[in-house]
This record gives C-alpha cells, structure tokens and sequence, in this order.
C-alpha cells in the first residue's frame, strides 16, 4: 500500500496539480491586493457607497433572523472587480507571448488540365 501511494505522489499529473494550486494561492493575493489596494479606492472615489451596513431582519421568534443583502452586494462587486483585474493581466500575457510563425502556404492544387495531362502521360507510359 505505501508502494502504491508513493507511485500515486510520483505522478507528473499530481505534483503539476499541486505546484498549480500553490501558485495559484499565491497569484490570488496578488489579485486580491490588487483589487483591495487600487480598484476599491477607485471605485469608492466614483461614490458608490459601502453595503456592509444593508440587511433584511425577519423576524419569527425569539432571534431576529439577518439576511446580509450588504455582504453579498460587496461581494459581487469585489468579484466583478477581480474578474476585470484578471481580465487585464491574462490580456497582457497574452500580448506578450510571440506570435507562432505563419505555416508556409500550401501548394495550389492542380488544374483540371494539369490533371488530365498526368492522366494521358501515365497512360502513355503503360
């Protein structure tokens, strides 16, 4: 069983998986300071307000039940703003990367008088 655990953590695919989340755990503070850092402040200079105060409280017992409306707003928002953010750089990476070279043109294909001359040349070589 350890023998076959070892050969399952020897994969290529697993450790590619795991160096891929870490550095996609890594990348996302990147993004996320990014989003917190620069698109935040702008979006509150545009003025539009914070909605961590909004709430719908039901009430049905002897606890008031919140339903957090301003959370799930900032959350839309924060994601719209990662979304762009992302958006951005893979736009970037892309505008980086070198065009592939052209694949050489292929040849014309022959005519139908070109094909019957080969027809009457192979005839004529039997």
């Amino acid at each position: 069983m350890l023998k076959e655990f070892k050969d399952f953590i020897n994969r290529g695919n697993v450790m590619e998986l795991a160096i891929g989340v870490m550095i996609a755990a890594a990348f996302g503070k990147i993004v996320d300071s990014i989003v917190a850092g620069l698109i935040t402040p702008i979006i509150s200079l545009v003025g539009l307000p914070d909605f961590k105060g909004w709430g719908l409280t039901l009430r049905g017992g002897d606890k008031p039940v919140i339903i957090s409306i301003g959370d799930i707003l900032n959350n839309v928002i924060s994601f719209i703003a990662v979304a762009m953010v992302l958006f951005m750089i893979v736009k970037a990476m892309n505008k980086m990367k070198k065009e592939a070279p052209a694949a050489p043109a292929a040849p014309p294909e022959p005519t139908n008088e070109e094909k019957l001359l080969t027809e009457i040349r192979d005839l004529l070589k039997k």
